[in-house]
């Protein structure tokens, strides 16, 4: 089976395809300065986003990671992500507080889904 890759960049690809399984980067806020409710939307926007470019969608998610800075951002966080998921489509979760890569950022999330 091939590879497809989408939105390649220097350092990586935002997405890769293989057979019907689609992958996305890490997905982080464009707007830093926001709470984590706003970086959470603005997460779940790129990937919807992200998805559609790939010939999928949110109903269509296998695994979703979620890495958050501050615990205590996990009930905001989950508040976002209820009014977004669709139900009786959600898919394996899990969420860990990490350092990330940038201190203003408060969540990133890596998606697996069906094409």
């Amino acid at each position: 089976m091939t590879i497809e890759r989408m939105l390649v960049g220097k350092r990586l690809s935002e997405i890769a395809v293989h057979g019907n399984t689609v992958y996305l980067a890490g997905q982080v806020a464009e707007d830093n300065t926001q709470d984590i409710s706003g970086q959470t939307r603005q997460v779940l926007a790129a990937i919807d986003k992200l998805l559609g470019e790939a010939g999928s969608d949110k109903s269509k998610l296998l695994q979703v990671t979620i890495f958050i800075a501050d615990m205590q951002d996990f009930p905001s966080m989950n508040a976002v992500w209820d009014g977004w998921i669709v139900p009786g489509a959600t898919p394996p979760r899990a969420t860990v507080e990490a350092k990330l890569a940038k201190p203003e950022w408060k969540v990133e999330m890596l998606v697996v889904a069906a094409r």
